[in-house]
């Protein structure tokens, strides 16, 4: 299995976003991408059953066309902490479905995109969190860089977690979430010295029929691979 596994300093960090624009970056160089969105906790019914908008947006990223139980096989309607919404439905997060779901979904492109959930110890349920998902999947890891106050810190802690459980960590992507930030090119600047991965783009707010492909270092990326 190929691919990339995308987590986040925090919630609402902008990891879909970047996820999209590494998926249009990833597709312009030539590449077929496969998109995994393993759990999403925040959904509405519809006739096709519960839908996640992230996991939508990944699916269009890519081309459109997938089967959406495989690229979302645990959604649930409240927008909370996955474990949390999870025990509500009555359902347990299994990292052999995922990891089957996975490998499917693999096998019908050159990368895997993985979308997680909230940040890197997120708990998905009883005894499995992102970490443990990730470690499963084997895949390297991007880190999505919330820029704002604090980013510093998060990041660093994030960093240092996701190399201390053995998976690779490919590189981070800064999403400017917050267009007040103070400093934010001193911030920058800073997490280039002290994160030990390369920059692998610097996502800012982007216009609606923009996909923010061209702010994403692929060569830089391709290496990582």
């Amino acid at each position: 299995m190929k691919g990339l596994f995308l987590t986040g300093t925090d919630t609402d960090c902008g990891k879909t976003r970047v996820a999209v624009a590494l998926a249009h970056a990833l597709r312009a160089a030539g590449y077929q991408v496969a998109p995994f969105k393993p759990v999403a906790a925040g959904a509405e019914r519809t006739p096709a059953g519960l839908r996640n908008a992230d996991a939508e947006a990944l699916i269009a990223a890519c081309g459109g066309g997938w089967d959406y139980g495989l690229v979302n096989p645990y959604c649930f309607v409240p927008p909370v902490s996955p474990h949390l919404a999870a025990a509500e439905a009555g359902q347990i997060v299994d990292a052999s479905v995922l990891r089957g779901a996975a490998e499917q979904l693999a096998a019908q492109a050159d990368l895997l995109l993985v979308e997680g959930a909230g940040g890197w110890l997120v708990p998905l349920g009883p005894g499995i969190n992102i970490e443990d998902l990730a470690l499963a999947l084997g895949l390297p890891v991007v880190l999505v860089v919330g820029l704002r106050l604090g980013c510093l810190n998060h990041a660093q802690l994030s960093a240092d977690r996701i190399r201390r459980s053995g998976v690779g960590l490919a590189g981070w992507i800064g999403s400017m979430v917050d267009p007040a930030m103070q400093r934010r090119e001193d911030n920058i600047a800073s997490l280039r010295d002290l994160l030990p991965a390369p920059c692998l783009g610097l996502l800012p707010p982007l216009a609606p029929d923009e996909t923010g492909a061209q702010h994403i270092a692929i060569e830089t990326l391709e290496a990582a691979l």
